[in-house]
């Protein structure tokens, strides 16, 4: 028994060494304070999103929750109100699955708010199936939605001085591909590596191989916030626009991620699909 035990003990004491050296990431630290400053950020009512939001409000911004589920999102905006203290954080509809939903989201807060400092495109999912507009759903939520919103707002934020916009990605990127004949179909399922409500719409045996090792070996919410914050809100970025961060720290990215020609069609395709 007393074996058996200690090789448990060496086990946990080793899988600690490795999470809080190679997983738990680096913290952001900083007193930026964002009062007057107006942020949105989708997909903020759970996981990395909603500690994101908590974090803006806390600093004093006026965030905008962009959620689907009108419920969920309430009751973040609620959650967030009551431990920030700031009052300024509100609820307003956009499901990325519909590019009707991006452009009536977009006109309605480019009426009702006269500024934009932060967009935080958060939002993702793991699921398979079609976007409203018969896009595979993974690249019609994660990409194209995201891609019509920036551009739709991009006037607004130039309005504003050091505004930013930050999208939400993930490491697997360099095992990924792009074959431009699947993007208008359901075949283009991706895959996140932090701990959050991104895996909900698995199918049950997903799950069961996903869940698992994501509670084991990947970033909690909080610590998978912290990167998007550093990107938001560090000084000095701005020589580094459109590059990769992972860790609070500029990271290398695959060779197709550094291909300027694939860039270029990605965003004339991305145009065509959404009607630009």
């Amino acid at each position: 028994m007393s074996v058996l035990l200690s090789v448990l003990v060496g086990v946990l004491a080793a899988y600690l060494l490795i999470y809080y050296s190679l997983f738990k990431g680096a913290r952001f630290k900083s007193n930026v304070t964002l009062k007057g400053k107006t942020a949105i950020v989708t997909g903020s009512n759970t996981g990395i999103g909603k500690t994101t939001a908590l974090d803006l409000a806390k600093r004093g911004a006026r965030v905008i929750l962009a959620c689907r589920n009108k419920e969920k999102a309430e009751a973040a905006v609620y959650d967030i109100r009551k431990e920030s203290g700031n009052p300024e954080v509100l609820y307003m509809h956009l499901d990325l699955a519909s590019l009707k939903s991006v452009r009536g989201f977009a006109e309605t807060f480019l009426k009702s708010e006269p500024r934009l400092d932060l967009l935080i495109n958060n939002a993702g999912l793991i699921v398979s199936g079609r976007t409203e507009d018969g896009f595979g759903m993974a690249f019609g939520v994660n990409h194209l939605g995201h891609f019509l919103l920036t551009l739709l707002l991009l006037d607004r934020l130039k309005q504003a001085e050091h505004s930013r916009v930050v999208n939400v990605s993930a490491l697997l990127h360099r095992l990924g591909s792009v074959d431009f004949n699947l993007l208008n179909t359901h075949k283009d399922l991706v895959t996140g590596v932090i701990a959050t409500e991104i895996g909900r719409n698995m199918g049950v045996l997903q799950k069961l191989l996903f869940l698992p090792m994501s509670k084991l070996f990947f970033l909690d919410p909080e610590g998978g916030a912290q990167s998007t914050l550093y990107c938001a809100l560090q000084e000095g970025l701005e020589p580094l626009s459109g590059r990769y961060f992972s860790s609070c720290a500029l990271q290398n990215v695959s060779a197709q991620g550094k291909d300027d020609a694939l860039a270029r069609k990605l965003w004339e395709v991305s145009e065509r699909l959404c009607g630009l």
